[in-house]
């Protein structure tokens, strides 16, 4: 059981760690922030009291409160005091492995250690652990973690199962969807899966086949809106006419196909030049110029709301 977990350490309040504070907050915890970066405090609270509406509209605990949570300078003299650390520190190595180290040391030996890394695996930055490596594993959730529930867990081979239980039923708790990877992978499932679609969306745009707008209404009006209901897996499932040879039917009836268009995409990847980049860029750039980003991802976040409300009703759907 996680019920002793009544108080989190947040260590970065950049966009994914002032979002796991929004969460924790809302979900009646108590919270230790942290990050040395000039105004992240004041960037942190006024965060904070623009997304408390919108956690409002999802539905807060009963003990939920913006007071919870204590914004300090220096996190070492708390670490003694809180029950689970979420770590978002920046996506390198060496400064990751020092920084785990030190919450290694001080904070309790069976407190777990959860790293918001986008795509590094625990095992390349625990080797300066000396008390309890076996407490700490990934857990990256998708931005923002306050409203999209998945969150990947990914163990070190030296992650201790019990750990990964209690980090699992601790995120579940949370109202979070956790997926618990078999085996640690650079940049982990969903990651992988958006690189793969977005290394192709940047061939396409780049390239002129299509333009920004065009390509993204392909994925909001088409894969999207499927995607969110059914995955890739059971979508072909679907496709295939559904029932136990659904799956196995849209593979080969697909097959030559897909294989066929694979080498043209391989042929044609994304090169990351500066120039490719800047093309790519202006393109994307283009779209801006008539679109209100603020309103954008405002109207995303009253979407994903509703759409997590009628997910609710629909048990079968993942």
């Amino acid at each position: 059981m996680t019920t002793h977990i009544k108080t989190v350490g947040v260590i970065g309040t950049g966009v994914i760690g002032a979002s796991w504070t929004a969460l924790f907050l809302a979900k009646g915890l108590k919270v230790i922030v942290s990050d040395p970066a000039p105004g992240a405090e004041e960037k942190l609270a006024a965060y904070l009291e623009k997304q408390w509406p919108v956690l409002e509209r999802v539905g807060l605990s009963s003990s939920a409160s913006l007071s919870n949570y204590k914004f300090v300078s220096d996190i070492d003299s708390h670490l003694e005091s809180v029950d689970f650390v979420q770590e978002n520190a920046p996506e390198r190595v060496d400064f990751k492995r020092k920084l785990i180290a030190n919450i290694d040391a001080k904070t309790r030996r069976d407190v777990i250690i959860a790293s918001s890394s986008s795509g590094i695996p625990s095992s390349q930055f625990i080797n300066d652990c000396k008390q309890n490596p076996g407490r700490i594993l990934i857990g990256h959730p998708f931005n923002p973690p306050h409203l999209i529930p998945l969150v990947e867990i990914v163990p070190h081979p030296g992650t201790e199962d019990k750990y990964t239980k209690l980090a699992t039923e601790f995120y579940a708790s949370l109202g979070k969807h956790p997926v618990v990877l078999r085996q640690e992978s650079p940049g982990f499932i969903a990651n992988r899966l958006q690189a793969a679609i977005g290394n192709e969306a940047y061939s396409l745009v780049q390239r002129g086949i299509v333009s920004a707008k065009d390509l993204d209404t392909c994925v909001t009006s088409g894969l999207g809106l499927r995607w969110a209901l059914t995955g890739p897996l059971m979508t072909n499932v679907l496709g295939g006419g559904g029932g136990a040879t659904g799956f196995k039917h849209l593979l080969e009836h697909l097959g030559p196909g897909v294989q066929e268009w694979t080498k043209d995409m391989n042929e044609h990847a994304f090169q990351w030049t500066p120039e490719n980049i800047e093309s790519l860029e202006a393109s994307v750039g283009d779209w801006l110029k008539t679109t209100n980003v603020t309103s954008v991802e405002s109207e995303r976040d009253d979407v994903i709301i509703s759409l997590m409300k009628l997910k609710d009703n629909a048990p079968d759907l993942v």
